[in-house]
């Protein structure tokens, strides 16, 4: 994906984050809920102004770090080779964070969104774009399961994001049955947990056994 198309991307989600905001600015409240329990209690709130730029902000900065962080890769980890990979998922990133923040300003306005499953499903959906992405990244220190060993190890890193991308799209797609037929939210929680924690341990052990163990 060209560079100039994903900035016309970015820019498109940060107007529409914007137009969200004016449509719904008299309609919220002067502190605006902005996160609930999994018992769908509010629990945090944010001032009218931060929780309406929210959505575009977040937007702005990772399309700032989506051109920034090719421009500082090390040498030896440079993004280019796999750019087009890197814009996409950034892109993916930006879609979520515009998407649940338009939702949390829905529900400050009134619309009767259950936020806790909104989220739950939203972060389902990611892992599984998420898990598509995964075997086609190569080295880099800012996205992908950064352990010392994937990092030291190009065969330990191949192998590692292979494991992870399965056990994404699988850990997604239980986390978002679970939360369709209204399972309790552990259970989601848990199995995105599991999907990250169990590629970082396995990165360990492959690592272990590609290079074998060094000699005291």
């Amino acid at each position: 994906m060209r560079f100039t198309r994903s900035l016309l991307i970015s820019a498109a989600f940060v107007l529409i984050g914007v137009a969200v905001a004016a449509w719904l600015w008299h309609r919220l409240p002067i502190m605006v809920p902005s996160h609930w329990n999994w018992a769908g209690e509010v629990d945090g709130w944010l001032p009218r102004f931060w929780a309406a730029a929210i959505p575009s902000l977040g937007v702005l900065v990772l399309a700032l770090l989506t051109w920034l962080l090719p421009v500082v890769s090390p040498t030896r980890f440079r993004i280019a080779p796999f750019a087009n990979v890197f814009t996409g998922l950034m892109l993916v990133i930006q879609g979520f964070i515009l998407v649940i923040g338009v939702c949390v300003l829905l529900a400050g306005a009134g619309y009767a969104l259950p936020m806790p499953r909104v989220a739950m499903l939203g972060a389902s959906a990611l892992m599984m774009v998420l898990g598509n992405y995964m075997g086609k990244l190569q080295r880099n220190f800012f996205i992908g399961i950064r352990t010392p060993w994937t990092l030291a190890s190009a065969a330990t890193w191949e192998r590692t994001h292979r494991l992870a991308g399965r056990l994404f799209v699988i850990a997604g797609l239980l986390a978002l049955l679970g939360t369709a037929f209204g399972l309790p939210f552990w259970i989601g929680v848990g199995c995105i947990l599991a999907a990250v924690l169990i590629p970082a341990l396995y990165s360990f052990i492959i690592y272990r056994r590609v290079e074998g163990t060094p000699e005291d």
